[in-house]
């Protein structure tokens, strides 16, 4: 989505495209045909919450049309199969662009049922220019450091500023990486899978992914129909707003889980005594905004790191009780540390750190087009936040880069598949990060999917989280391919959990493992 932070992770960019053929590289199919992959080297590296993590690495041309040109290397997990039934590798991706893969293997092998996940070997990645992979991007070492101008450029002076950085950005990319930036992007990476599937020695893979990690998949399978066996997509991205039009739809989509906060902290008044109304709770925190503003919290805290610290919200209600603290705390008492703390341990501009973020900048803007004359951004940013205030323009900026990225832009992939066999999809109705269309919209291009809904959930990654309807479908699918077959949009349909309760001195440590595990994983920042 980054610091110490703990939320299913991301906040979208995205562009305006029209879905047409796949693009130049992403013809035939060549790099694991042409290229000989070696067989991974397995080493002990668990922890101790996934103790049976096993690391390796591989090498992967650096671009597959030239399968015998320079390599790069992949970091690779494994939690290997144990039962006697074996239904091969299941590689599993958090989304991003730019979150590591390598300890989700442990969660997906932890969080199954054990009798499902003893019969697979689930495999992490780090993908290209991620994490423990090299090279390991990094454009501009803190560029989120504290305190940034206004998102919101309600003068000439601060958009001025925020371009400004923005363009010293994409600059410090190009110059850093000229020769990398071409090949960092959706197709390349879906090829790399591949080339693991090939070191792995499986002529088919299983996948699940989350978040980005479900366009991926899609164009995996696009591209490799045949190698798919199972295909589990949870929280979906619209393959159709890549990535332009996704980012804009995905801002009305976190101010209304921002909204939706409003309404959780007017229920529990009595806790924080912020107010019954949550219209009138939203106007406090907008002066809260204005007043940090002008006087950033411990010189730390303005107004674009109190979106950052708030929009881990609109991914996960698990926040809400140590946010709501923290915001009634600055408005009753004057007391801005809670708001600080909260900052440190939850803000969404580094949970995947600068690495993260170049990659997510990287693999964004050479998927699609952007618009390059920046009056195009300011329209529609400033239309979108007159009805959506909440993020609008801090996702701007955060995509600014793409704006005046160094590399041309691809054609991006139309995902629409009739070869595959049943697929599985997730989506929650109020998912603020994919919204719910782009599950509707995935569910229509693969011929022979199936989609179950959480009816009213607003998290972001909704699959092994607590939910046991919807567990249980996954379960099944992994165990024999059963889906769901249902006449209407969705094919079945799920509660959500219940929402969160104020803090107790018994949960006031940390929020939930699910939040924890997944922020610093799941991106899709936007």
């Amino acid at each position: 989505m980054r610091k110490r932070a703990a939320v299913l992770c991301g906040v979208a960019v995205v562009v305006a495209g029209t879905f047409t053929a796949v693009p130049a590289d992403a013809s035939a199919p060549h790099s694991a045909e042409t290229a000989q992959a070696a067989k991974p080297t397995w080493k002990k590296c668990g922890t101790s919450d996934y103790p049976t993590l096993q690391c390796a690495s591989l090498k992967v041309p650096l671009d597959h049309a030239k399968p015998h040109g320079k390599q790069i290397t992949l970091a690779l997990s494994r939690v290997p199969h144990t039962a006697k039934r074996y239904q091969g590798p299941l590689l599993v991706n958090p989304g991003g662009p730019g979150g590591s893969g390598l300890t989700l293997a442990g969660f997906v092998a932890s969080a199954l049922p054990k009798s499902v996940a003893a019969q697979y070997d689930v495999i992490g990645f780090d993908p290209r220019g991620v994490g423990a992979s090299k090279p390991a991007l990094d454009c501009k070492p803190g560029y989120f450091n504290p305190v940034r101008p206004d998102s919101v450029p309600s003068t000439p002076a601060i958009e001025k500023a925020n371009l400004k950085r923005a363009k010293s950005f994409a600059a410090a990319c190009g110059k850093k990486y000229a020769d990398v930036l071409p090949y960092i992007n959706t197709v390349q990476t879906v090829r790399d899978m591949d080339s693991i599937r090939a070191a792995l020695g499986a002529k088919k893979i299983n996948y699940f992914g989350y978040s980005y990690g479900t366009y991926l998949g899609a164009v995996y399978a696009k591209l490799y129909p045949e190698r798919v066996r199972r295909l589990v997509l949870d929280s979906i991205v619209d393959p159709t707003g890549v990535w332009y039009d996704d980012n804009l739809d995905q801002d009305h989509a976190f101010n209304d889980r921002h909204r939706a906060l409003m309404s959780w902290i007017a229920k529990y008044d009595a806790t924080y005594k912020l107010g019954t109304d949550p219209e009138k709770i939203e106007a406090k925190w907008y002066a809260m905004r204005a007043a940090l503003a002008k006087k950033p919290a411990d010189g730390k805290v303005g107004a674009s790191e109190l979106e950052d610290t708030f929009i881990p919200g609109g991914y996960y209600n698990g926040y809400w009780p140590y946010l709501a603290e923290a915001f009634a705390a600055y408005v009753n008492d004057r007391n801005a540390d809670p708001l600080v703390e909260a900052y440190e341990n939850f803000a969404t501009v580094d949970a995947s750190g600068d690495n993260g973020y170049s990659i997510y900048t990287a693999v964004q803007c050479r998927d699609a087009a952007w618009p390059r004359d920046w009056n195009q951004w300011r329209k529609d940013n400033w239309a979108v936040y007159e009805k959506a205030p909440f993020m609008t323009w801090n996702n701007a900026w955060y995509n600014a880069p793409c704006a005046f990225w160094p590399t041309t832009s691809q054609k991006p992939v139309n995902i629409a598949n009739s070869k595959l066999p049943p697929v599985l999809l997730f989506q929650a109705t109020n998912d603020a990060a994919t919204p719910y269309e782009g599950g509707v919209t995935v569910h229509r291009k693969l011929a022979h999917s199936s989609l179950v809904v959480e009816e009213g959930g607003g998290n972001h990654g909704i699959t092994l989280s607590g939910n046991s309807c919807l567990d249980a479908y996954l379960s099944a699918y992994l165990t024999d391919g059963t889906v769901p077959r249902g006449h209407g949009e969705a094919d079945a349909v799920c509660q959500k959990l219940p929402d969160p309760k104020p803090l107790t001195a018994a949960t006031s440590a940390s929020p939930s493992a699910h939040g924890s595990i997944l922020h610093g994983m799941l991106g899709f920042r936007g």
